[in-house]
């Protein structure tokens, strides 16, 4: 019998509730304190000068993203790099609900494209 089974499975949506509200608050406490690096490209640039830096690696993905075979090269590749470097690795869903959190515009007024949210370090 698992822990689950015992205590009922209205706790472990509440268990993912908490630990979804963590990360949110981290990740906001994160960028008021400018700590964090976002993008999959500015991500690897920041692990491959200063890995001792990095505390955690925040992997997003939507079910769009499973069909995008160079993402998903990126994800193995940062997470053997986040393994070699012992970096916390944290694969969630919803890239959407990552820039409510963060407060990214989906559309630049400027016509520039939003940041990649698909990869978020946290140092």
């Amino acid at each position: 019998m698992t822990l689950e089974e015992v205590v009922g499975s209205n706790s472990t949506e509440k268990k993912m509730e908490t630990v979804s509200q963590a990360l949110e608050e981290l990740l906001v406490a994160a960028q008021r304190q400018d700590c964090l690096t976002v993008g999959v490209y500015e991500s690897a640039k920041l692990m491959n000068v200063d890995p001792d830096s990095v505390v955690l690696c925040v992997l997003a993905t939507d079910e769009e993203d499973l069909d995008d075979i160079a993402l998903q090269i990126h994800f193995t590749l940062l997470q053997a790099f986040c393994c070699d470097n012992d970096i916390n690795i944290l694969r969630v869903s919803g890239v959407r609900r990552l820039a409510q959190v963060l407060e990214e515009d989906t559309e630049d007024s400027n016509g520039n494209e939003p940041r990649d949210l698909h990869c978020i370090l946290v140092t």
